[in-house]
């Protein structure tokens, strides 16, 4: 099966990999998986296979009590932009818990750091852990609308402010109503300002912002993960590349007509928004061997490992079937997490990849140097200018 036109892979990294078993066992990573030379060699393996970007997980929502011991994805980042050249590189930060002035400057100096190549990965977190079960009732999807309404308008001033835009007035218009009131008396005493009177959770404007300057990308790529119409919505409106979670030619086609139909009314119809697809990978160049590898780890974990991704296991040939037939329904790239670190990362760099090049369905070199130029994404003009 040949590709129409090629594949854009990205990777999603964690620590060890996606199988919660991942960091045991013979194939576990050896070394400090929280060092710089782990999540070096993990990038630069990455970009060793050509691929377009990785993601760097951050936390996600646990229960009360939980603890999830991860890095943060944004220094993660940083720190491997200079140890690499060409790979886009593209953090996590949880959009319920950023304030448009510190994020909209972060991921741009990443950008300059990286000369061009960032990406910011917006993740949700709802407040209470959401029963599957639940999901599609009005007492889930009312303040689920609303978390993705607010970080649409998050979105919305994050890319001002990438164009220069700090006038309060005008940040203020983009997003009515999520800023808290101005302090009333800004040269009197702290001791004496009444509360500002907003939410927890409102944002700020500042009087001076420090923001970086226009990124090499003017944008910085923005990236989520949606599931269903409402995370779909929010992707259509605001990003440029989504991903999704089909388990079959089928839905991966219908997920593509949604979101299309979604951009259109969104204004973007003519806009290029990338769709992926989330696809947890187990691989192994010996038929057998890979669902063997996954049934091992699955048994020390105490239970079969499911994901809300469809799970790929076999060898680089029967995945890159998959990838081709479901690229057929519309998609135009996906995002790999590894079943487990390295070996199924260097599994998709060393075989899946030239699987894919020697169909026609993959690059054979790097031919841009930003992330936004890989993508095919031109650069926004600077409204600000």
């Amino acid at each position: 099966m040949t590709a129409p036109h090629p594949l854009h892979l990205a990777v999603a990294l964690d620590a060890v990999g996606w199988h919660p078993a991942a960091g045991t066992g013979p194939d576990a990573p050896g070394g400090d998986v929280s060092g710089l030379a782990h999540w070096t060699a993990l990038v630069q393996e990455a970009e060793r296979g050509l691929l377009d970007f990785v993601t760097v997980e951050d936390p996600p929502n646990r229960p009360a009590g939980a603890v999830d011991h991860r890095l943060d994805a944004l220094l993660v980042a940083a720190a491997v932009a200079s140890r690499t050249e060409h790979i886009g590189l593209v953090p996590t930060a949880v959009v319920n818990q950023a304030q448009p002035t510190h994020v909209a400057k972060a991921i741009a100096t990443l950008d300059h750091l990286s000369a061009g190549r960032a990406g910011w990965r917006t993740q949700l977190t709802p407040a209470r852990p959401i029963v599957i079960a639940d999901i599609f009732t009005p007492e889930v999807q009312r303040p689920m609308a609303e978390l993705f309404e607010r970080a649409a308008d998050l979105v919305r001033v994050v890319r001002a402010l990438w164009d220069g835009v700090y006038d309060e007035k005008v940040l203020r218009d983009l997003a009515p109503g999520r800023f808290a009131p101005a302090d009333p008396d800004p040269g009197g005493s702290f001791t004496e300002i009444e509360p500002l009177g907003g939410s927890a959770a409102d944002w700020l404007t500042i009087a001076n912002p420090s923001l970086a300057p226009r990124a090499p990308q003017g944008h910085p790529l923005v990236f989520t993960l949606a599931h269903i119409t409402l995370p779909y919505r929010y992707g259509a409106r605001s990003a440029d590349v989504v991903s999704v979670t089909p388990h079959s030619t089928d839905e991966a086609r219908a997920t593509v007509e949604e979101i299309r139909t979604e951009q259109a009314a969104a204004g973007r119809a003519d806009e290029k928004v990338h769709v992926f697809a989330d696809l947890v990978v187990f691989l192994d160049s010996t038929p057998g061997k890979a669902a063997e590898r996954k049934a091992r780890l699955d048994e020390t974990h105490g239970s079969e490992y499911t994901s809300d991704a469809h799970i790929a296991v076999g060898t680089p040939a029967e995945v890159a079937d998959l990838l081709l037939e479901w690229q057929g329904a519309g998609l135009s790239g996906y995002r790999l997490r590894p079943g487990a670190l390295p070996h199924d990362l260097t599994a998709i760099t060393r075989e899946l990849v030239p699987e894919l090049q020697a169909r026609g369905a993959f690059r054979t070199a790097y031919e841009a140097g930003t992330l936004r130029g890989l993508l095919g994404l031109p650069v926004p003009p600077d409204t600000a200018a």
